[in-house]
């Protein structure tokens, strides 16, 4: 009789109990992770701050930071969940949105010798970040591989996204994050000076309108373009954000030969070494990343253009609430021993790959429209 009301007892209580019981559980983290994403999206509409390229991300991850290593381990456990919620689920929910910031028009802007030019910025910036990383400094691939996305793509934004495909720590992330805040923000200051050396070298022909290619195809971030491209004028400013887009167009495919190419070479580390993974260490799979084919897929949307400007502006801003609270919950989970304990090489990585950007990227910039005639 005991077991049967047993059985029974639990029968009654299993009905529809983890669903609130699980969002029960969310709700701590995901407040704290959305208060943090509220504060650095304001501080992100400061026009000083938005005028040396820090944007609501950027702000996000450091608030999320001062608290993660202050107060926040007294109700870590009460958060966790949510936290860990926000730096997953709400990260791919928000690189998805972010589809919507883009349009298949913006290729046509640039043409083929800009969006030619991006392709090899990015594929030779990645290359130059998993050799020089990897080999001459080092360093672990993952967090080679996270800086080579940030500095090659779009930023803290890419970062987050090559996450969850070369399955980094946190502090991982947010030393590659890092870096391309250091090095971004330097290139705000940078690249006005070197619009002013061009018009007497002319590495880049053609005024203000290619340079501005040539800012959007090697500065990090969007944020950081916009602040560089601005100083220089509005040609400048309107091309720079264009070749910046389609930059960030390419982060699905990049994301997709990323994951491909890691199980590959996985697969044949494991058979060279001669050894098979043992029980507990599952074999890494082709990870195929769905957000980065819906991305595609909200960037298609977007250019049929049938959605309300106010609407398209809506999504944009609460995309960059989720993002903004997924960069707050890795701040959250990083501990500053851990970004000490890397050391110096990720940003001596981070500053050779900026100074291919720069160098590089003018080469780049200056003969494919030659060669493309």
């Amino acid at each position: 009789m005991t077991s049967a009301a047993t059985t029974i007892s639990r029968g009654q209580a299993t009905p529809g109990a983890p669903a609130p019981i699980g969002l029960l559980r969310l709700l701590p983290g995901l407040g704290v992770s959305a208060a943090l994403a509220a504060a650095g999206m304001a501080l992100g509409r400061i026009d000083w701050l938005q005028n040396h390229g820090f944007s609501a991300l950027t702000l996000a991850i450091v608030l999320g930071m001062l608290v993660g290593n202050t107060v926040y381990p007294r109700f870590a456990t009460a958060s966790g969940a949510g936290v860990t919620f926000s730096k997953q689920n709400l990260l791919r929910l928000g690189v998805v949105l972010y589809g919507m910031r883009l349009t298949m028009q913006d290729i046509g802007h640039v043409g083929l010798a800009g969006v030619t030019i991006d392709a090899l910025v990015l594929s030779s910036t990645f290359a130059l970040a998993c050799l020089v990383g990897t080999r001459w400094l080092g360093l672990d691939r993952k967090t080679a591989m996270l800086i080579g996305a940030g500095s090659s793509i779009c930023g803290a934004a890419a970062v987050m996204a090559a996450e969850p495909v070369v399955r980094a720590r946190a502090e991982q992330v947010t030393v590659a994050v890092a870096t391309v805040v250091v090095f971004g923000t330097l290139g705000i200051f940078l690249y006005p000076l070197l619009f002013d050396l061009n018009q007497y070298w002319h590495v880049i022909p053609g005024g203000a309108h290619t340079f501005g290619i040539y800012a959007g195809s090697t500065i990090h971030e969007v944020a950081q373009v916009v602040a560089a491209a601005r100083s220089i004028g509005p040609d400048a400013a309107d091309s720079a954000v264009i070749a910046k887009m389609v930059r960030v167009m390419m982060l699905a495919p990049f994301l997709i030969m990323l994951s491909a190419w890691l199980a590959r070479d996985d697969a044949r580390r494991d058979e060279q070494d001669g050894a098979t993974r043992n029980a507990t260490t599952a074999p890494r799979k082709v990870t195929v990343p769905w957000f980065a084919f819906a991305f595609v897929g909200v960037v298609l949307f977007n250019s049929l253009q049938w959605l309300p400007a106010p609407v398209v502006a809506a999504v944009t801003e609460i995309d960059t609430a989720l993002l903004a609270m997924a960069m707050a919950a890795l701040g959250l989970s990083t501990h500053v021993g851990a970004i000490r304990k890397a050391g110096v090489k990720p940003l001596l990585l981070a500053a050779i790959l900026f100074s291919w950007l720069v160098a590089g990227g003018a080469m780049i910039n200056h003969w494919v429209p030659v060669l493309l005639g």
